[in-house]
């Protein structure tokens, strides 16, 4: 019962967290979309999507007329989710696999303004991305391949947090390694 209290727990302090925390939000759904940018097979081939290339729109618009965006988005954070729960234990959070609740206020964003705002800033190219990506990073991030405990979830909304995140995959892109980069209940 106290490893449910303390779960419970622990989506309340990132719920309270997040409520009010665009720009928290906002950095992570940035990062999110980079490193799905990133992954996919035309960058780093770590998943072999191609949901952010520009021949997707061929193919997702006339199924997704209206909400073409959002399936690149949610087609994209799948590949991304099924890869890093493969290599991470059962219970613990990575970018592409959050709270509930945290789920759910990411998809709202994407839909809005702000994931307008997003999309048309997304880098075009690897190099940009990686750039973008560098610019979200940590200055002296540790390199390290394979799961790598960054924190805990009471502690997502904390900027040293994303930036860990950040400066993880920053350094497995360019090293051309892999790393799964998790928090822990």
């Amino acid at each position: 019962m106290t490893s449910a209290n303390n779960q419970l727990q622990s989506f309340q302090t990132v719920q309270s967290a997040y409520n009010g925390g665009t720009s928290s939000l906002t950095d992570l759904l940035r990062l999110r979309l980079i490193v799905g940018f990133l992954g996919e097979r035309a960058q780093c081939a770590w998943w072999p999507t191609a949901f952010y290339e520009s021949s997707s729109k061929l193919f997702l618009e006339p199924v997704f007329s209206k909400t073409s965006r959002l399936a690149q988005y949610h087609g994209v954070l799948e590949a991304a989710r099924r890869l890093h729960d493969e290599h991470l234990s059962v219970g613990s959070y990575h970018l592409f696999r959050l709270p509930e609740e945290v789920e759910q206020d990411l998809h709202a964003t994407v839909q809005s303004g702000v994931g307008e705002e997003l999309a048309s800033q997304a880098p075009q190219s690897k190099e940009a991305a990686l750039d973008a990506l560098k610019r979200l990073a940590a200055t002296g991030g540790t390199s390290s391949v394979g799961p790598t405990a960054v924190g805990g979830i009471k502690d997502l909304d904390s900027t040293d947090t994303l930036k860990a995140i950040a400066a993880a995959y920053l350094s497995a892109f360019t090293q051309n390694t892999k790393t799964y980069p998790y928090l822990v209940g």
